[in-house]
């Protein structure tokens, strides 16, 4: 499976293409959000989604049957910033389950930023 592909057709939200990179029976997994979609749900709430999409592959990890990948996913606008590690379960070369967890990029708590520790990872 081509990896890069594969979340080109996500961020551009292209549904007949998404279609292709999963079993029929497939499912995924949302769990900072406790959802669990299947594959026309998942499609439906990644193309329903408002507004054009950009973002880029920060880091893959493939085994024989999983590929790992953090990603960065922004609004082209650049309004908010997002990441997912997503855990993509293959057989035959398809997805069989994805689990992601998502969560919103932003500043260290203030507790944190008080303690005076770690240092800004990226600017904006």
């Amino acid at each position: 499976m081509n990896i890069q592909q594969f979340w080109s057709d996500i961020l551009a939200q292209r549904a007949n293409k998404i279609k292709e990179y999963f079993h029929a029976d497939a499912y995924v997994n949302w769990h900072c959000s406790n959802e669990h979609f299947t594959v026309e749900e998942f499609i439906r709430a990644n193309c329903e989604y408002p507004g054009d999409w950009d973002g880029e592959v920060e880091r893959t990890v493939a085994t024989a049957d999983m590929i790992i990948t953090a990603v960065r996913v922004y609004p082209k606008d650049c309004s908010a910033s997002f990441h997912v590690a997503s855990f993509i379960k293959l057989k035959n070369d398809k997805i069989a389950a994805m689990d992601e967890y998502w969560a919103d990029d932003g500043e260290a708590p203030k507790w944190r930023q008080d303690m005076k520790i770690g240092r800004v990872l990226r600017r904006s």
